[in-house]
């Protein structure tokens, strides 16, 4: 093994895996942090709410097929080594995430706009569902075996350094072209951009040696012939397959994506909050928050990995519903006194005719500006009839584009480091724990369907599953909350009782 870090010095190795990860994470999340603008241009103009529900879910899409990709690329990896599939993965998701991008919309070309957008998104689903395992399986055979949490933790920093990157993109590119203009076309920019990320990526990756660990195995002609045979028939295995997933990744998954996307989903959809301010938010707590990814990983390496996976889905559990409470709480400006008002700006009217009616209907809006530096749109809507006589109906008032004054802005922003602080919890360890469950041989292929599965499925659905819930007649914003804290719970129970809290495995069988 040593001689074989000093060829393949082990940062090398961790920098190209990482950036390669990091991209295909980019191109899966950007989907996600547009899913409001990608909906209303995937469906017609008047689909309403249904528009974002139609947008997630074809965003769901993408994680369903996630352990199909893991069984595909897996098997493929523990067939002919793991550095040529996860060049496979890459070159997919680069080249589904650039095509996305040229997609016309719904009114260029109808329904066929977001049929071919979910078909590309499962095209994306399954190259990432080959990536993660080819590349923790690749850190975790180059490290040596007191540190192996420790290295394959900067492998779990990559899914949060691709939302970073997406969002850093996102509001860079919506800054330099204005609002209208990003809404208009400019969202396409960090789909495109894609294919120069990933053309740099396969180039780093193609100078990258095989694992030492397969190629030792390949030299001794000890390669899995049936890798899907060897991992699901023998009842030993296919029980740590069971375990990994229900006592681990299931919950891993659901406090992965609470934190990371149905935050910033739920603060700008269900709260109101301003595009960039949402986004900074998040941008803020991911850059606090990363280097714990790290120090979990490692602190793993001393104490185990069972307990800091447990504790990070335990505090999810506690404390997710307080946490959404304060910051519906922090934003309902319906209820600011007319005292607290500083400023108001000249309203904005505008009439939209109704169809196949002579009514119509008129949009009051004015931006209203607090003491305290908050300010937002106050919508005021009144359907006009043009029967005589009819009286005007009056719209509950709305609000939208919400800023945050400077406290209030930092306390989200502190919450939503607490959650991911619980993400790197969950997530820094869980490589290595993965890793160290199952042989060489067959390791590509049954650590990778238990992640997907948890990470993928359970976790990729909160962002769909929680906005249903809360849709429901009779629900509260915080009913959809209910989906991750149950999952969380169910998987605590489980890892308490039947996880092993060992703190290495000799995995060099």
């Amino acid at each position: 093994m040593n001689a074989e870090l000093k060829q393949n010095n082990i940062f090398k190795v961790i920098g190209a895996s990482s950036l390669g990860t990091l991209i295909e994470w980019y191109d899966f999340y950007i989907f996600g942090s547009l899913a409001t603008i990608i909906g209303a241009k995937l469906f017609p103009a008047d689909a309403g709410a249904s528009a974002l529900i139609n947008t997630l879910a074809i965003f769901a899409a993408g994680f369903i097929v996630r352990p199909f990709g893991a069984l595909v690329f897996g098997r493929l990896g523990d067939l002919i080594g793991r550095k040529y599939t996860f060049l496979l993965t890459l070159v997919l998701m680069g080249g589904s995430t650039f095509l996305i991008g040229l997609v016309p919309s719904y009114a260029t070309i109808g329904y066929a706009a977001p049929m071919l957008v979910l078909f590309l998104r499962l095209v994306q689903g399954l190259a990432l569902g080959g990536e993660y395992g080819g590349a923790a399986t690749y850190v975790a055979e180059h490290a040596p075996v007191n540190k192996r949490g420790y290295f394959t933790s900067w492998i779990q920093t990559t899914a949060t350094g691709g939302l970073f990157l997406s969002l850093g993109i996102i509001v860079v590119t919506k800054n330099v072209i204005g609002a209208d203009a990003f809404s208009d076309w400019g969202w396409r920019i960090p789909f495109l951009l894609s294919i120069l990320l990933v053309g740099v990526s396969i180039y780093i990756r193609l100078k990258m040696h095989e694992s030492p660990m397969f190629t030792k195995l390949k030299s001794e002609g000890k390669v899995s012939k049936n890798p899907l045979a060897e991992s699901f028939n023998n009842k030993a295995n296919f029980k740590m397959v069971l375990l990994a997933l229900f006592g681990a990744t299931m919950g891993q998954g659901v406090i992965w994506y609470t934190g990371q996307f149905y935050a910033q989903s739920f603060i700008e959809n269900t709260c109101k909050v301003d595009f960039n301010d949402s986004r900074y938010i998040l941008l803020w707590a991911i850059a606090l928050a990363t280097p714990f990814f790290v120090i979990f990983g490692s602190w793993s390496d001393k104490v185990g990995r069972k307990w800091i996976m447990l504790t990070g889905m335990l505090l999810g559990i506690v404390f997710y519903r307080p946490i959404y409470q304060m910051f519906i709480d922090d934003t309902k400006v319906s209820e600011r006194a007319m005292e607290d008002i500083k400023s108001s700006s000249a309203p904005v009217v505008t009439r939209t005719a109704i169809k196949d009616t002579q009514d119509s209907l008129v949009s009051t809006v004015a931006t209203v500006s607090l003491l305290d530096g908050t300010t937002f749109k106050k919508i005021e809507t009144d359907t006009v009839f043009a029967a005589a006589g009819k009286p005007v109906v009056s719209a509950k008032d709305t609000f939208k584009d919400i800023t945050l004054s400077t406290p209030i802005f930092w306390k989200f922003v502190f919450l939503v480091f607490f959650q991911i602080l619980l993400v790197t919890m969950v997530y820094g360890p869980i490589a290595a724990f993965l890793v160290e469950l199952f042989p060489t041989k067959i390791r590509y292929t049954s650590m990778s369907l238990p992640y997907h599965v948890g990470n993928g499925v359970f976790g990729g659905l909160v962002p769909f599953i929680a906005t249903l819930i809360a849709s429901y007649s009779g629900s509260t914003p915080l009913s959809g909350l209910w989906y991750p804290i149950g999952i969380a719970a169910l998987s605590f129970i489980i890892g308490a009782v039947y996880l092993s809290n060992k703190k290495q495995v000799n995995t060099a069988d």
